[in-house]
């Protein structure tokens, strides 16, 4: 079993403090659901856990299976075991699916460290990528396993897509990756009904017992299909409550006001 551990976070930008002291633990086949209001800083946590740049980490820890990552990169973050699926995912045109996810996987699974073939005219282009043949039967069994048309492969990624095509091109790339931790941030974001059950199909496919997911979200309707084993409260930068599925009920039936009438800053100070 690993563990995602989330020790005292505080992360700012620039001047400004977003996260002010965030305690959460994540373990394999658990699901753990982030809900809290517009600006609270829950897509900050998840950018920071990810290992996004434009943050920075002024107090606290963040630490996979006891070991610290927040001297790691992205990249070795994302070799680590951690998937970050976006809000809004990025089009990157003149990029294939396929070339793209090939790329990743060779990346995360450790081919591209390895020392390209030689011929007499130099390097083998994609000699330190996964084998092609082995690739396009994963890619194929993964694409068949959760209902990705073939012709995804070819397409530019992102590029035209539909939200619910985007959605479905990112649990296709969490098949593929097969992270420890996949953190999706407001993955159900202007989805209409169908593209929200493909997300939580792929979610329910994909959390096995080895597998932890973080969910954000501002609204009980994913938590229809995805069934959380705990709900936190994410407010003015912290986790200011943690419970049961139950407590995604309360948010539904009473909003966020008394959130911020029991926790905001003068409570705090009272």
């Amino acid at each position: 079993m690993s563990v995602l551990e989330i020790r005292n976070l505080h992360a700012s930008v620039e001047d400004s403090e977003i996260l002010k002291g965030v305690n959460l633990t994540l373990r394999s086949g658990e699901i753990h659901a982030l809900m809290g209001p517009n600006g609270s800083g829950k897509s900050t946590l998840a950018y920071v856990i990810a290992g996004h740049p434009h943050y920075t980490i002024t107090e606290g820890d963040i630490l996979i299976d006891g070991e610290s990552i927040l001297a790691m990169e992205a990249d070795d973050r994302t070799k680590a075991g951690v998937f970050l699926a976006f809000q809004y995912p990025v089009a990157v045109p003149g990029v294939s699916v396929a070339n793209f996810l090939r790329t990743a996987v060779s990346n995360v699974r450790g081919y591209t460290a390895q020392t390209p073939a030689v011929s007499g005219r130099g390097g083998v282009i994609g000699s330190n990528l996964m084998p092609m043949r082995e690739f396009r039967k994963e890619l194929t069994d993964k694409m068949k396993e959760f209902n990705v048309d073939p012709s995804f492969a070819r397409r530019y990624l992102n590029d035209g897509f539909s939200g619910g095509e985007k959605k479905r091109t990112e649990v296709l790339q969490m098949a593929m990756l097969e992270p420890k931790f996949a953190i999706m941030d407001e993955s159900d974001s202007g989805l209409d009904i169908d593209a929200l059950r493909v997300v939580s199909d792929g979610i329910n496919k994909l959390a096995t017992t080895e597998r932890g997911f973080l969910v954000i979200t501002h609204y009980q309707r994913l938590l229809n299909y995805v069934k959380p084993h705990y709900v936190s409260i994410f407010f003015d930068g912290r986790v200011v409550m943690t419970g049961g599925p139950e407590v995604a009920h309360t948010l539904e039936e009473k909003g966020y006001g008394w959130v911020e009438r029991e926790f905001g800053a003068e409570a705090v100070a009272a």
